[in-house]
C-alpha cells in the first residue's frame, strides 16, 4: 500500500563554489524524515532502476537550463507524487537499495536487546508523546527506513520519545512470542503499562486477579535486565494468560476526537486492534454509545490533510472509512491528528486478516486512499538532514 509521502519545502543553498541547488524536505505521515537534493534522488532511482526496470514510475526530468518558478513547483510537485508511486510496489520498498537509502535501524536495535531475529518482526519503534497529566499518546509507528534521530529532532516541540511495543493487531500472536525471554518481558512490560494507563477495562474480578498475582510476586519489577529464572517465567506467562481475557488488551488507543457518527458533534474515545475500530462516542445530549466498526464491513478509507488549525501550531487531519451499517454503506468520519497511526493500523490488521482468510479460502478486498486538500505546513530543523552524517552514538 501506498506510503504519504509529502515534500512541504524546496530550499535553494549555495554550494561552496558559488553553485545553487534546491534541498528538498521529505515527510513521511506529516513528519520530516530527511532533506535531499534532487540529484541524490536520481542516482538512487537509477539504482532502483537497475533492479526493477519499468516497475520503477518515471522519475522528473531534469532541467538543463535555469528553472522558472513554475518548473520548479512543477518539480516538487512530481517528486512527491514519485515518493508516493515508488512505494506501491512492496518488492521495490522490501530491497536493500531502497531501506539502505532511508538506513534501516529497527532491527539492530531489536536483536541488540536480546530478541531473536525472526521474532522482530513482532517488534517495532514507535514515538510517543507523555503528557502532564499522565496520559501517554502513540504519535506514530517508525518506518523501517526511517531515521529515529533525525525524526526526533522534527517532533522536539511535541516532546516525542521514542519507545518499543508489540506491532500486531490481533492479541492471540502473543502465543508465538513465548519462548523468547526477551520478548516475554517485552511483552510484560506493555501489558503493565496498558493497566496502568487504563488501556485496558478489566472486570472488577479481573482486576483483582491482577493484583493477587503482583502480591504473590513480592511486586516484582520486571525490565529488560531482568534476571531469568523458571519461577518468573511462569509468573509472567500466568499474567499474560489473564490480561489477553480482558477488554481492549493489545489495542491502540487513540487520544479523543470528535466524530460524525452518529450524529455531527459527538466526541469518541478510540481503541484499535482485534478486527474492530471501537468507538465510545458521547453524544452532544451526553448519552454515551459504544460501537464496534468491524474490519470486514469495511470497505475503503481516506486520510485528508484539511489545513492547519488557527494558531498553525498542529495540522487538521480526517480519517473518513466507508462501512456497510445494516446493508448500507456509508462514510464515518473521523477528526484526528493521530489518522496516519490508525491507518497503519488498519493495514496492519487488514494483513493479518487476509493471512487468515487467505488459508481458509476466503477472499477479502479493501482499498485506503491520501488526500492533500490543502497543502500543510511543517516547521523543519534546518539541521535534520538524513543524507548527512551522523554519528553512530546519535542513532
Amino acid at each position: 500500500m501506498k506510503l504519504h509521502f509529502s515534500i512541504t519545502t524546496a530550499e535553494e543553498q549555495r554550494e561552496r563554489r558559488g553553485g545553487r541547488y534546491v534541498l528538498y524536505s521529505v515527510c513521511l505521515e506529516g513528519f520530516l524524515l530527511g532533506k535531499a537534493r534532487y540529484s541524490q534522488l536520481r542516482r538512487w532511482d537509477a539504482q532502483l532502476r537497475q533492479l526493477f526496470g519499468s516497475a520503477v514510475p518515471a522519475f522528473p526530468p531534469k532541467y538543463y537550463l535555469a528553472m522558472t518558478k513554475s518548473m520548479a513547483d512543477e518539480r516538487q510537485s512530481q517528486l512527491e507524487q514519485y515518493l508516493q508511486n515508488v512505494t506501491l510496489d512492496s518488492n521495490i520498498t522490501n530491497s536493500d537499495v531502497f531501506i539502505a537509502f532511508f538506513r534501516k535501524l529497527q532491527q539492530v536495535t531489536l536483536c541488540k536487546m536480546g530478541l531473536s531475529r525472526e521474532l522482530t518482526k513482532y517488534f517495532s519503534l514507535f514515538f510517543f508523546q507523555d503528557h502532564d497529566d499522565g496520559v501517554l499518546s502513540v504519535v506514530k509507528k517508525v518506518a523501517e527506513f526511517e531515521l529515529p534521530y533525525v525524526s526526533l529532532q522534527s517532533m522536539k516541540v511535541l516532546h516525542c520519545k521514542l519507545g518499543i511495543r508489540k506491532w500486531y493487531m490481533d492479541p492471540s500472536l502473543d502465543t508465538l512470542l513465548m519462548d523468547c525471554r526477551a520478548s516475554l518481558n517485552l511483552l510484560y512490560m506493555q501489558a503493565i503499562q496498558e493497566v496502568e494507563r487504563n488501556w485496558v477495562k478489566p472486570t472488577e474480578g479481573q482486576m483483582q486477579e491482577l493484583e493477587l498475582l503482583q502480591k504473590n510476586a513480592h511486586k516484582v519489577k520486571v525490565s529488560l535486565a531482568f534476571t531469568a529464572n523458571h519461577s518468573s517465567s511462569i509468573f509472567l506467562l500466568q499474567f499474560l494468560e489473564l490480561i489477553r481475557e480482558m477488554q481492549f488488551y493489545g489495542y491502540v488507543r487513540l487520544d479523543p476526537c470528535m466524530c460524525d457518527y452518529p450524529e455531527e458533534g459527538c466526541t469518541a474515545d478510540v481503541y484499535v486492534g482485534n478486527n474492530e475500530i471501537n468507538c465510545c462516542i458521547k453524544l452532544p445530549t451526553n448519552q454515551i454509545k459504544e460501537v464496534s466498526f468491524k474490519i470486514n464491513r469495511l470497505r475503503s478509507w481516506q486520510v485528508t490533510f484539511l489545513g492547519a488549525t488557527k494558531g498553525g501550531e498542529e495540522d487538521t487531519l480526517e480519517f473518513r472509512f466507508e462501512y456497510n451499517d445494516s446493508g448500507t454503506w456509508q462514510w464515518i468520519i473521523l477528526y484526528t491528528k493521530q489518522a496516519f497511526l490508525l491507518s497503519s493500523c488498519l493495514k496492519k490488521m487488514i494483513s493479518e486478516h487476509m493471512t487468515k482468510a487467505a488459508r481458509e479460502g476466503q477472499e477479502m478486498v479493501v482499498h485506503s486512499g491520501f488526500i492533500s486538500r490543502k497543502r500543510f505546513l511543517v516547521r523543519p530543523n534546518e539541521d535534520d538532514r538524513v543524507f548527512e552524517k551522523i554519528r553512530e552514538e546519535d542513532l
